[in-house]
């Protein structure tokens, strides 16, 4: 079962540690990214970083086994890095019916949405899309924080209208 898809550039961090699996209470997080898959030294400190018994599993994108993810009788956050990632993911049999997002850096043609959210316009693009498939969108950086849907992410990426 699929407790939250998380898509936060920094994967497991202090947010997530501290805030996210307090709330979600997981057994399971899934990191579904290519960099961090093929680097042995972001694995080892990522497992390290997560408290047992919530189980790490670190694998690329095109290789997560999202459908059992989705039938798992555990609760699993699946992180990914991008929008881009989530939309791939859901190609792979990933059921979204949450999308977080929580850090996406800035980045040239990114507007900013929150603090710590930039999008593009091909960014919003895929986040319709997600939408029209039953997702569920918004934006906070952890689960006490007033989140912004996709109604607010819309308007911020429409820019100040004219007066």
């Amino acid at each position: 079962m699929i407790a939250l898809v998380r898509v936060d550039n920094r994967l497991i961090h202090g947010q997530v540690v501290e805030a996210w699996l307090p709330e979600l209470k997981p057994a399971r997080i899934l990191v579904a990214d290519d960099g961090a898959a093929g680097n042995a030294l972001t694995r080892a400190a990522m497992g390290l970083a997560v408290p047992p018994p919530v189980k790490v599993d670190i694998m690329p994108v095109g290789t997560a086994d999202f459908a059992a993810a989705v039938a798992s009788p555990e609760r699993v956050l699946v992180l990914l890095r991008d929008v881009a990632a989530a939309l791939s993911a859901r190609e792979r049999g990933l059921e979204i019916s949450r999308l977080n997002l929580g850090n996406v850096h800035f980045a040239p043609g990114r507007v900013q949405v929150s603090s710590s959210v930039y999008l593009s316009p091909s960014e919003l693009v895929a986040l319709r899309a997600l939408a029209a498939s039953g997702a569920v969108i918004d934006v906070r950086a952890i689960p006490k924080e007033k989140a912004l849907g996709m109604s607010e992410i819309e308007a911020k990426l429409a820019g100040p209208t004219p007066g």
